[in-house]
């Protein structure tokens, strides 16, 4: 699941928990200026529990922008 630490991918974590899914997260670090959505995220995975919870990074200057 992707899971930006927001209301919508806490609540589907949520639904997967209660539907008694395995859960694996994934959430992306991008350069945000605030490292408060990355925060949030690992605070939903922890409460809601995943098998696994990945950030993945990733360069937003290879889909465009100065290099």
């Amino acid at each position: 699941m992707l899971v930006s630490g927001g209301l919508d991918s806490a609540t589907a974590l949520a639904v997967a928990r209660r539907d008694g899914f395995e859960r694996y997260a994934l959430s992306f670090s991008y350069g945000q200026r605030h490292a408060i959505e990355l925060d949030a995220a690992k605070r939903v995975v922890q409460q809601l529990g995943a098998a696994q919870h990945v950030i993945a990074e990733i360069d937003l200057r290879k889909f465009g922008g100065p290099p």
